[in-house]
């Protein structure tokens, strides 16, 4: 099967499974998963399943990744910070939807391969940053919008402190550490208040705090 076909597949289990945004699924048609997973799992890069990175880590599956942009309600000026780039998937399916993309991510080696993915994309509209997604990016608050990639036990209010009151959205898995009962959670922020409701259930690696040292050399 070519890899146009495969996407097509793709594009048709993700309507299936509830991402009916036209703007998120363009998104992802225009986006080359291929170009974001290792070279041992190219031939999978079109399958509708989450596959391990370096690091431990997972590029997420193409159906989570399309329900969680969906939820975010992104508009094309909207500045979006993501929490956990891991590959740089999502970040590349967001900078087709927003005006700008801030990413955090812990891992540098993991960050040194996504920057050059966007690099060899064109994806100009991504700034990244090595950091502590639990504190966010103060220097660049407010964000209309904040995707977190990685399970966190509560919302870390740090992130809230830094959506933006005129109607900021953050969307993020919240749950147990193991896996189990996690639940991607939508907060709206309006002024000093917030509202949160449950959307699906999913199973994410976990929202790690601080940054690992470099070794030594």
């Amino acid at each position: 099967m070519s890899t146009e076909s495969r996407k097509i597949r793709l594009l048709m289990d993700l309507r299936n499974g509830g991402v009916t945004d036209t703007r998120v699924l363009a998104a992802i048609e225009r986006t080359p998963r291929e170009a974001f997973v290792e070279e041992t799992f190219v031939d999978q890069a079109y399958a509708n399943q989450a596959l391990p990175i370096n690091c431990g880590q997972t590029i997420s599956q193409p159906v989570v990744v399309g329900l969680m942009s969906q939820a975010l309600e992104i508009g094309e000026r909207h500045k979006v910070l993501e929490i956990g780039t891991g590959s740089g998937y999502q970040a590349a399916v967001l900078s087709k939807l927003a005006r700008r993309v801030y990413t955090i991510e812990r891992h540098r080696d993991l960050l040194a391969e996504a920057e050059q993915r966007f690099k060899g994309l064109s994806l100009h509209n991504i700034t990244t940053m090595v950091g502590d997604g639990y504190k966010g990016w103060p220097g660049q608050q407010p964000f209309d919008r904040i995707l977190v990639t990685a399970a966190a036990r509560i919302v870390p209010p740090d992130l809230v402190a830094q959506l933006s009151d005129e109607g900021g959205i953050m969307v993020l898995p919240v749950g147990d550490v193991g896996g189990l009962n996690q639940e991607v959670i939508r907060v709206r922020k309006d002024g000093h208040k917030f509202t949160s409701e449950r959307l699906f259930p999913v199973r994410f690696v976990p929202l790690v705090q601080g940054v690992p040292e470099v070794p030594r050399k």
